[in-house]
């Protein structure tokens, strides 16, 4: 027989399990061929794991399946399958075969037994089915008979051998004490860990009063796996493992499209609004409007056509309706249309798995092609805050990948974080845009402050706003600096309404004293106009004057020349004397 201890030199190919994160956890499912061992406490989903990978075998992998067991009667393990809509009837008897192996409980051993005749009636059954798959369920029941850890690890040997001979993708569910599966390595039956290929571990454990269930793979011979704890949820669909994002993964595709937030002045401040398929981080203290901003997003996608989904943690289905109602916010006719579908988490019970799974869930079933979650802090209140963070970095994985716009928002204790506005689950980091609200409390009132902290990928506007919330919608206006304080509300109403009053003063004043201007110039240009005419009536009088000079200059230089001339004549007559002195 080969040295179970010893790694195999080949690389198992894989058995799907249809289990949604394991098979990412495990690169493809589990080793074929070969056997794993499924250990666990009580409640940890062992059986319903061993199951599920014997439907999804049988429905899409063409491979028929035996499930042998040892502790619960294949009638109840049907009836308790019911509620997964997984019609196990249908698949019975060619696809699945169930093999009711229970000891009776009046049962006296007398003498030794094995497992060979089992595994003959086994043998004839996988022959018949083409079988590829088997599951021995609470193996540690039978094995309990044996009188001895020799007999044990005899038959156990004997199993493993013959599952190896006929290569059949095996399941051995084993329990462990109490929550703790670590505590099959002191079990009498621990040493089927070491010989197996494959070993996962089951947890379903109370962590600070909230129910949390891990899984983890602690083996895989041949094949790299994730090694770290994944939490699990049982829901209606069977088990889902959340599974962590992975190198190697394609990413989403990353467009430049933008989409509204529902507030223009706020789209102005983001250069053209949100990015499509980016994560929003609303942050603030309670009653700073962070779901009226996902209210007015969430209206806005509708407009456009799109499915929306909002998810409310705080308040209900009618609840929500009627509180964005009072600001300008009408969802009810995208609600009865069916483009909005508004949850309310009250409804849901759990932890924060839960919530993810529910919000996964409802999210494909409505083909949402944007998200609200109001808020994303209500998940730290329901688990560890590892767990918690966890699984708000796969929230926002998972809309990433599926294309979605995601609009969360955080609360932020108004006592402890006033300074700081850091989200309990310190996902602002992850967020591609983070927008925190605050209050400013002057005269006696608070008034809402918000400001961009971070979007990547634009150049944001740094300037804080004033956030204005009224019948009519929300609106946003910049914030009023007076001596170096910054004014919002009434102060600011006041101090805008005394400054206008003093500009229109101002402007009275102006207007009386252009009109006395005026008057004063027209008194002078009367004035002018009156020195102008005096000084046109001097300068023609002067020019009289001047003109009867000069025509009595010439008068008299005439007189002189005729007098001249007249002396000329008396002198040319005869006998007359011109005397001269």
């Amino acid at each position: 027989m080969m040295n179970s201890n010893e790694p195999s030199s080949l690389s198992p190919s894989k058995a799907p399990t249809g289990i949604e994160g394991f098979d990412e956890i495990t690169n493809g499912g589990l080793p074929q061929g070969r056997t794993t061992l499924l250990e666990g406490g009580p409640g940890s989903g062992k059986t319903i794991f061993a199951l599920q990978f014997l439907m999804h075998g049988a429905r899409h992998c063409k491979e028929s399946g035996i499930f042998v067991a040892f502790e619960e009667t294949s009638k109840r393990i049907m009836s308790n399958a019911e509620g997964f809509g997984w019609k196990l009837e249908e698949l019975q008897p060619k696809k699945l075969f169930f093999v009711d192996a229970q000891p009776t409980p009046d049962l006296i051993q007398s003498g030794s037994f094995d497992l060979s005749g089992m595994l003959a009636a086994l043998e004839a059954q996988t022959k018949e089915m083409r079988a590829r798959r088997i599951v021995f369920d609470a193996l540690d029941i039978v094995l309990a008979l044996l009188p001895d850890a020799a007999a044990q690890r005899r038959e156990i040997y004997r199993l493993h051998g013959w599952l190896l001979e006929r290569e059949l993708t095996a399941i051995i569910t084993a329990k462990a004490d109490g929550d703790d599966a670590s505590s099959l390595n002191q079990q009498q039956f621990g040493f089927m860990q070491f010989m197996v290929d494959c070993a996962v571990v089951l947890n379903h454990g109370v962590v600070q009063g909230v129910s949390q269930r891990n899984l983890r793979v602690q083996k895989y011979r041949g094949s790299t796996f994730d090694e770290h704890e994944s939490p699990f949820l049982i829901g209606k669909g069977g088990f889902e493992v959340a599974g962590a994002r992975t190198l190697g993964r394609v990413d989403a595709k990353v467009i430049n499209e933008r989409v509204t937030s529902g507030v223009k002045r706020l789209d102005t401040m983001l250069g053209g609004g949100y990015y499509r398929g980016a994560s929003v981080l609303i942050t603030g203290f309670p009653g700073t409007a962070k779901t009226t901003l996902c209210g007015t997003f969430a209206e806005a996608a509708c407009k456009r056509g799109e499915r929306t989904m909002f998810v409310s943690f705080d308040s209900d289905f009618a609840e929500v309706m009627r509180n964005l109602a009072s600001v300008g916010i009408r969802l009810d006719s995208y609600v009865k249309s069916g483009r909005l579908r508004i949850i309310s988490v009250r409804t849901i019970t759990g932890n924060a798995e839960t919530y993810l799974l529910r919000i996964k869930t409802y999210g494909k079933e409505h083909g949402a092609r944007c998200l609200v979650i109001d808020p994303v802090s209500t998940l730290s209140s329901s688990a560890s805050e590892l767990t918690a963070h966890g699984v708000a970095e796969r929230l926002i994985d998972w809309s990433k990948s599926n294309g979605m716009t995601l609009v969360c928002t955080s609360l932020v204790d108004e006592m402890s974080n006033r300074s700081s506005g850091v989200s309990p689950l310190q996902i602002s980091t992850l967020a591609d845009t983070w927008i925190h609200l605050n209050y400013l409390a002057q005269a006696g009132e608070r008034n809402r402050g918000l400001s961009i902290i971070k979007s990547r990928g634009t150049a944001h506007s740094n300037q804080v706003r004033e956030l204005i919330l009224s019948d009519s919608g929300v609106t946003m206006s910049d914030t009023y600096t007076a001596g170096g304080e910054v004014l919002m509300g009434t102060l600011r109403w006041q101090k805008e309404s005394a400054e206008r009053s003093a500009t229109e003063a101002a402007e009275v004043a102006g207007k009386l004293n252009l009109v006395k201007l005026n008057a004063e110039e027209a008194v002078l240009e009367v004035r002018v106009k009156s020195l102008q005419t005096e000084l046109m009536a001097k300068q023609v009088e002067k020019t009289l004057l001047a003109r009867t000079k000069q025509s009595r200059e010439r008068e008299l230089s005439r007189g002189r020349t005729r007098m001249r001339e007249l002396r000329g004549a008396d002198a040319a007559i005869p006998g007359l004397k011109v005397s001269k002195q």
